[in-house]
């Protein structure tokens, strides 16, 4: 007898827990709730691999690693957690590379090397305008983190209003209450308050 298994069950009529009793080419398990004896298809573990990753993180590239099961898709914009060295970063890939050439998307099995930036933590850079003068400020935050336009931030010693945010897709949000997740933030255009 072996390790129990969940499956099917057609005496029962859905997904219960069975006893192993034969493997092969025709594999036989026992349900635990009701004692029918019936064949399943067993599930196929699908084996893992390392891909190597490129991460960048404010202007400073390392060689990683992203762990993906054999035949998963993956797009630009898709998270994982890249093992650089001893540590574990979130990453979002910016581009992916099969073969010789770019692609949007592709699967595992074919790719060569997959670029990303991180992601838990960004640097977030503020323009800051009064009156004539704009001064540049950056500060680091969680890629989680919601700026809303019109709302107020501190940004190191400084209180900040935000007037506008330039997305990386390209598009500005100018709208009252239009909100972006640090991540997805190319600039923050304010004033002081």
């Amino acid at each position: 007898m072996e390790k129990d298994v969940e499956c099917f069950c057609p005496a029962c009529g859905e997904v219960m827990e069975h006893e192993v009793i034969a493997r092969g080419r025709n594999p036989l398990a026992r349900c635990l709730e009701c004692g029918s004896v019936h064949s399943f298809e067993a599930a196929k573990e699908k084996k893992t691999f390392r891909v190597k990753a490129i991460v960048s993180a404010e202007g400073i590239s390392r060689v990683c690693q992203v762990e993906m099961e054999e035949g998963e898709p993956c797009r630009i914009g898709d998270r994982f957690v890249a093992l650089c060295g001893d540590e574990y970063i979130g990453v979002e890939v910016t581009a992916i590379e099969r073969g010789g050439s770019r692609a949007k998307k592709a699967i595992s099995n074919d790719i060569t090397t997959i670029w990303t930036r991180k992601v838990e933590e960004v640097a977030v850079r503020i323009s800051l305008h009064s009156g004539r003068t704009t001064t540049s400020l950056q500060i680091i935050v969680p890629g989680e983190e919601p700026f809303v336009v019109g709302e107020a931030y501190k940004a190191g010693q400084r209180r900040i209003r935000v007037s506008r945010i330039k997305i990386r897709q390209g598009t500005m949000l100018r709208r009252e209450g239009a909100k972006a997740q640090a991540r997805e933030i190319r600039r923050i255009f304010a004033y002081p308050l």
